[in-house]
C-alpha cells in the first residue's frame, strides 16, 4: 500500500508499519507513555476501566473513503473507496503489532520516570484501539482478526466513519463498536468530512440502522469542531437515536498534526465548550445521561440510564467475562459484561490502579496530566 518514502516519513512521526503488504500499522499513544510515568490514564480508563499502559493504538487499514478535516492525516496519505492491495494474515498482523508496540515501548525500560510495575505490565497487551489512523473496517479479513484478538484475552474498541455499512453488518463481536458522526445534517457531513462516496449520508444511515442491532457494547463520537458543526442538537439527537448507541462521547477537535494546515486553532474548543454543547443535547436524549468527563481530553460521555443500578453506574467492562462470552460462540449482549464503575474517579494515577484496580471500588484521584500532542 505505502511507497518507501511514504514508510520512512510515517516512521519518523513514530509510527511502525506491520506485514508485508504495508497496510497495518502501529504507534504508541501518549496516555500510554503517561500512564507507565504515573501521570494518568486516558478517557477510556475513567470511563470503560480501559489500562492505559496495556493499551495498543493500531489501524489495519491506513487507507480511508474520506478525508476529514479534523483528522491528524495528510492529505499525502491513501484514500480509496474499495480494498485494491494483498492481504496481510490476521496472525501475522497480530505479532507484528505486539512486537512494534514492545519495541516502541522498550526505552521506558531504562527510563527514571517510567514505575517498573507499570512498564513491565505494558508488556501484556490486554487492550487495542483500533483507531489510529485511515479506516480499519475495510480490512478483508477483520472478522478473522477479531475472534484472534478475543482469544489472545486483548479487548476491543473499533472505530469507523460509518462509510461501510456492510462490514459494519457483517462484524463478528467487538468489545466497544464506534461509529463516528461528524455532523448533523447531509450539506455540513460533506464539507468536514471530504467523503469520497457520492451516497456519503445514505451510508451514514445505513451503518447507525446496523449499529442499533448490535448486541455488544456501541458507541457514537461526535468530534466537536467550534464554529464548524457544534450546531443543530436536535439532528444529532435524531442520528443518535437511529444508531441506538449505549454510549455517546462529545469530544472536543484537537489542533494536532495536519489538522493545522486545514483548521485554525481557535477551531479547537475548550473543555468548557464541549460541556455547554453537550448539555443542549441532553433535552433530546431521554434515555441517556452524562455520568463523567475528562478534561485533558476535552471529552463527556453520555450513558444509557440502563447502565445506572440502585448502587451506581455500571459502565465498566468486566474483561475476563467478555473474553468468555466472545470465545464461547454464543450469543451475548451488552448487559452480560458490566462492572461497576469505580465512585469518586476524577482521575487516576498509575500507582492506583495497579494496587486497587482488581478489588476496590474506590480510587482517591490525584492527577489528570495530558499530552495535547497525542489525545486520540
Amino acid at each position: 500500500m505505502l511507497t518507501d518514502g511514504a514508510v520512512k516519513a510515517l516512521e519518523k512521526q513514530q509510527y511502525r508499519i506491520v506485514g508485508d503488504h504495508r497496510h497495518s500499522a502501529v504507534k504508541v499513544c501518549g496516555w500510554t507513555k503517561n500512564m507507565i510515568k504515573g501521570l494518568g490514564g486516558c478517557y477510556k480508563l475513567k470511563f470503560y476501566g480501559i489500562m492505559s499502559h496495556q493499551c495498543m493504538q493500531m489501524t489495519t487499514s491506513i487507507s480511508c473513503a474520506n478525508r476529514c478535516s479534523f483528522c491528524w492525516r495528510g492529505y499525502k496519505a491513501p484514500v480509496s473507496k474499495e480494498w485494491k492491495w494483498g492481504v496481510d494474515e490476521p496472525q501475522a498482523i497480530l505479532d507484528g503489532a505486539l512486537l512494534q508496540q514492545e519495541k516502541l515501548l522498550n526505552g521506558f525500560g531504562g527510563n527514571p520516570k517510567a514505575i517498573v510495575a507499570a512498564y513491565k505490565a505494558s508488556k501484556t497487551v490486554k487492550h487495542v484501539a483500533l483507531s489510529l489512523t485511515g479506516e480499519p473496517i475495510i480490512y478483508p479479513r477483520m472478522n478473522e482478526l477479531l475472534k484472534l484478538f478475543n482469544e489472545a484475552g486483548i479487548s476491543t474498541f473499533l472505530v469507523t466513519n460509518a462509510q461501510y455499512p456492510d462490514q459494519i453488518r457483517d462484524l463478528n463481536p467487538v468489545t466497544q463498536l464506534y461509529i463516528s458522526v461528524d455532523a448533523p445534517n447531509k450539506e455540513l457531513l460533506k464539507e468536514i468530512d471530504v467523503p469520497l462516496f457520492d451516497d456519503y449520508w445514505e451510508r451514514l444511515n445505513q451503518s447507525l440502522e446496523h449499529l442499533a442491532q448490535k448486541k455488544q457494547r456501541t458507541t457514537i463520537r461526535l468530534t466537536m469542531i467550534k464554529g464548524m458543526n457544534d450546531i443543530e442538537p436536535e439532528n444529532y439527537a435524531a442520528l443518535i437515536k437511529k444508531g441506538d448507541a449505549d454510549f455517546i462521547e462529545v469530544k472536543g477537535y484537537m489542533h494536532v498534526g495536519a489538522s493545522q494546515e486545514r483548521l485554525n486553532r481557535s477551531c479547537m474548543p475548550l473543555h468548557e465548550e464541549v460541556v455547554a454543547f453537550a448539555k443542549t443535547l441532553e433535552p433530546y436524549l431521554q434515555d441517556y445521561e452524562m455520568f463523567s468527563e475528562h478534561k485533558p481530553s476535552r471529552v463527556v460521555c453520555f450513558a444509557k440510564k440502563k447502565f445506572k443500578k440502585d448502587d451506581g453506574w455500571y459502565t465498566w467492562i468486566d474483561f475476563p467475562r467478555y473474553e468468555e462470552l466472545s470465545t464461547e460462540g454464543n450469543d451475548f449482549s451488552t448487559d452480560e459484561y458490566m462492572k461497576k464503575t469505580p465512585k469518586n474517579l476524577v482521575g487516576i494515577q498509575t500507582e492506583s490502579v495497579l494496587e486497587k484496580v482488581e478489588g476496590e471500588e474506590e480510587f482517591v484521584s490525584v492527577s489528570e496530566v495530558g499530552d495535547e500532542e497525542q489525545l486520540e
